[in-house]
């Protein structure tokens, strides 16, 4: 094996790259110029046919380092499939499905389809009918197709392993092998992996031929366009409110925050939705169908939020995520370079804070000896700040009102009631402006708010032998919580509140409410919270005053107080919950029933 040295001459271009001319305009009317140093050195390598071993971490533009010649190499006329691509899950191999078709744009009768498990079989069998140019699929469904004939890898010409070493983490080099075997011993083969264990190592050495090496050795392991910063904390309750805080101080577009365990995604995706973010969870439990739901939510900015454990985050990109938070520290450093590679994409920069208790400190130790990085220290965000922030949203909204008028009638009945209630105009104005805080009040900006919080007694499952057990099992998560609520909403935490069993036409509960239906329920996997957070953030109203909520099968009944503007209705109507929009109608008594509106 010969080895490239990693080294950019600043003046290449994609267009010294000898591409095609479609992949070539399409990267034009994509944006993209300057290839990233594994692109450079790796796409020269693939368009001469040569075998090619590709290192390099995740963020550095390997996808395109093998989609873009791979599509100058693909003739329209041929009958297909031509080239196969192996992931290692199912949200790799369609964010690389996406990214071909992207980049071949302009080329005629291309056709690239994604086979992965989770999805069923019929849709997939009529894809492979029409013969795709490209098949980017995950190892076991890539076998499911091909002992059932559906799949010919006959007249394959192209190979591409993506992430070798994390199918070799999860299981799945054999089948990796296997698949190997049934592709013509003639092809042009492409491994690309961030690290090379002695497993993946003799696979190249069997599989390949007289490959070319390209190993993108950057100075530090981790992207060099993401700002590396850690707070201390002192326990799951500080966490919680350190990362709610954080999410309305820090300046960024969509966010995505990690965490160990599939109940721990859960829990945090629901306390924040509670808190008025637009969040969503995607972790094993979750339907793939729902996943897909909600990567396409982020990317079209219908939500800014989501929660995540790693096998379930692999393959996203999203050019909208400016930051990550490491809500929970990773075991070894692999993942969390993985994790914070999801931020700084195609050159932007970008930020990842790392949320640490006292007994997370070795593990930070042994991540910035492998990535010969050190992260910086930083305080939570102060009350101050806080404050400070608040106080500008709130100007930014008022001035937004002012400046569309219509407040004629809102005019006199202010100066109604400061003549009626026998006070003055600023004093009328700090009441209303208290009763529309929606469970964000303005904070005190005394320095004296700012002393460090008490550190929580750990949970028994993180003391002694146990300690990595924080939600590590299927139990619900222990209720600790970064704000106070009322019993009835943390009556919302059980999965089916006992007043959902009874007769969802009956009255509310509370006179001066009204009932709405909204059309996300049990299928849909919503829990009350995630309801009462997108009423409150989109409707301005206090969680306090949303009453009842019943969750039925395909939607939900929520009790809200009389009178609601039609505005408001409006906007809750598109408001999303769970992948779903919420559609929200009135529900109206006749005869002891009720009804849709």
């Amino acid at each position: 094996m010969s080895e490239q040295e990693n080294e950019q001459e600043e003046s290449v271009r994609f267009a010294d790259l000898s591409l095609s001319q479609p992949v070539q305009d399409a990267l034009v009317e994509i944006g993209y110029e300057t290839p990233s140093p594994i692109q450079a050195q790796a796409i020269p390598v693939v368009l001469s046919g040569r075998d090619l071993i590709g290192q390099a971490q995740t963020g550095t533009g390997k996808t395109a380092a093998f989609a873009l010649p791979l599509l100058s190499m693909l003739h329209p006329k041929d009958e297909g499939p031509k080239a196969i691509i192996l992931a290692p899950t199912r949200e790799l191999a369609l964010q690389v499905s996406e990214s071909i078709s992207n980049y071949g744009r302009n080329q005629k009768r291309l056709e690239v389809t994604a086979i992965y498990g989770g999805t069923d079989f019929v849709r997939q069998f009529k894809a492979l009918d029409r013969k795709p140019a490209i098949v980017v699929g995950t190892p076991g469904r890539i076998m499911d197709h091909i002992r059932r004939g559906s799949l010919d890898l006959s007249r394959i010409s192209h190979v591409v392993l993506d992430e070798a070493d994390e199918m070799l983490r999860m299981g799945f080099i054999e089948d990796v092998e296997w698949i190997l075997e049934h592709t013509p011993a003639e092809r042009q083969t492409a491994l690309f992996s961030a690290t090379m264990p002695p497993r993946i190592a003799a696979i190249a050495k069997k599989q390949l031929k007289d490959p070319v090496t390209v190993a993108i050795k950057a100075s530090t392991a981790t992207v060099s366009t993401v700002r590396q910063r850690f707070i201390k904390c002192n326990g799951m309750h500080h966490k919680l409110e350190v990362l709610a805080n954080l999410l309305e101080t820090e300046e960024r577009d969509a966010a995505i925050i990690f965490t160990r365990t599939k109940s721990a995604a859960s829990m945090v995706a629901d306390e924040l939705a509670v808190h008025g973010h637009s969040v969503e969870a995607i972790h094993g439990d979750i339907s793939q169908g729902r996943r897909e739901k909600s990567v396409a939510l982020l990317k079209e900015g219908k939500i800014d939020i989501l929660v995540a454990t790693d096998v379930a985050a692999r393959g996203l990109d999203v050019d909208r995520i400016s930051h990550v938070f490491n809500f929970d520290i990773p075991d070894d450093a692999e993942p969390y370079i993985h994790r914070i590679g999801r931020a700084g994409r195609a050159g932007r920069s970008g930020e990842a804070i790392l949320l640490l208790t006292r007994r997370d400190f070795r593990k930070l130790r042994d991540i910035e000896h492998t990535t010969r990085q050190q992260m910086q220290p930083m305080p939570p965000p102060s009350r101050a700040l806080i404050a400070e922030i608040r106080q500008a949203k709130l100007e930014k909204k008022i001035a937004k009102i002012i400046e569309e008028g219509k407040i004629n009638r809102e005019r006199t009945a202010i100066t109604e009631a400061v003549t009626n209630l026998e006070t003055d105009a600023e004093t009328l104005a700090a009441v209303l402006l208290k009763m529309l805080q929606t469970g964000k009040p303005l904070p005190s900006s005394s320095p004296s708010s700012d002393r460090e919080p008490r550190r929580e007694r750990e949970p028994r499952e993180s003391r002694g032998p146990r300690n990595d057990r924080d939600f590590d099992r299927d139990r619900a998560p222990r209720q600790d919580r970064f704000s106070d609520r009322d019993r009835r909403d943390r009556d919302f935490d059980s999965p089916r509140p006992r007043s959902e069993r009874r007769d969802q036409e009956s009255p509310p509960a509370n006179a001066d409410m009204d009932r709405y239906r909204v059309e996300v329920g049990h299928d849909h996997q919503v829990k009350p919270g995630n309801i009462v957070g997108a009423i409150a953030n989109e409707a301005g109203l206090d969680a306090k005053y949303i009453g009842r909520i019943d969750i039925f099968d395909d939607h939900s009944i929520v009790d809200l107080p009389k009178g609601m503007p039609k505005e408001v209705l409006k906007q809750l109507k598109k408001a999303w919950v769970s992948g779903q929009q919420l559609q929200m109608t009135k529900v109206i008594e006749k005869k002891r029933k009720f009804f849709k509106k």
